[in-house]
C-alpha cells in the first residue's frame, strides 16, 4: 500500500468488485442465458473478467466465447439475463470484509459518500438495499443515471457539482481501468483495491495513487 494522503470531503466508491463480490450471481445469470440457447456455461474466472462495463457488455462477451453475437441476438438475450439476474440478485453476492465498518467510519467523519457504478439502476438500488449498504450513501449514480458512464468522467464531475465541491476534493475508490481513467479525466485522486475485477490487467498497470487490500485501509490515507 502506497503512503498517500487525500483531503477527501467526498468519497466515491465503485460497486462490483469494490463494495460487493457480485461475480457469482452475474455468472449465474450469464450462464443461464448460455444454457437457455444451447451453449456451454462459462467458467467463473472467465465471466469475472467480463465484469465492469455493464451487463450488456458482459453478456456480449459471454456470447462471443463461441461466436460474436449480432445486435439482434444480444437484444434477445438481455431480457432473459435481466429477469434471471433480478430474481437471483443476492443469492451468492456478498459484501467484502471491512466494507461496512469503513463506511460507518467515513460517514461519522462527515464525508459525503457516493456509490458510482456502471450497473443499471434496476439492479444497483435493490442490491445495495438488500445487503444493507444503501443508507450509507448520500448519492447513488448507476450506469443509466446519466448520459455517460465510467470511464467517462461525467459521473465523477456530476457528483462533485451535486455537493458543490471540486473534483480535487474527492477520491474515487475502484478496482478497474474504468475507474482510474474516469478519475484521471476528472482530475480526481484514485485508490484501487487489490481484489476485484480487472480482467487480465496487472494491478500496477492501473497506475492508482494508492492501493489498498480492504476498504478500511482507506481511512489512514484521508486527511
Amino acid at each position: 500500500m502506497q503512503e498517500s494522503r487525500f483531503s477527501a470531503r467526498m468519497v466515491l466508491i465503485d460497486l462490483d468488485g469494490t463494495l460487493i463480490d457480485t461475480a457469482p450471481d452475474l455468472a449465474g445469470a450469464a450462464n443461464h442465458v448460455l444454457q437457455s440457447i444451447g451453449r456451454q456455461p462459462a467458467p467463473m474466472p472467465v465471466i469475472r473478467g467480463f465484469i465492469g462495463n455493464g451487463v450488456r457488455e458482459l453478456m456480449r462477451r459471454a456470447l462471443a466465447i463461441e461466436a460474436e453475437p449480432s445486435e439482434a441476438e444480444l437484444d434477445a438475450a438481455m431480457p432473459i439475463f435481466s429477469a434471471y439476474y433480478g430474481a437471483h440478485l443476492t443469492e451468492q453476492s456478498v459484501v467484502y470484509p471491512g466494507v461496512k465498518t469503513a463506511l460507518e467510519e467515513l460517514r461519522a467523519q462527515g464525508r459525503k459518500l457516493v456509490c458510482i457504478t456502471n450497473k443499471a439502476g434496476q439492479f444497483t438500488e435493490p442490491l445495495l438495499e438488500r445487503l444493507g449498504l444503501r443508507d450509507y450513501f448520500a448519492l447513488v449514480l448507476s450506469g443509466d443515471s446519466l448520459p455517460r458512464k465510467k470511464p467517462d468522467p461525467l459521473p465523477l464531475t456530476h457528483a462533485a457539482k451535486h455537493f458543490e465541491l471540486s473534483p480535487e476534493e474527492g477520491v474515487l475508490v475502484g478496482d478497474s481501468i474504468n475507474d482510474t481513467q474516469a478519475a484521471r479525466a476528472a482530475g480526481m485522486p484514485v485508490v484501487c483495491v487489490s481484489y476485484g475485477y480487472r480482467g487480465d490487467m496487472p494491478l500496477a498497470d492501473l497506475a492508482a495513487d494508492a492501493v489498498i487490500d480492504t476498504l478500511r485501509e482507506l481511512l489512514p490515507l484521508l486527511q
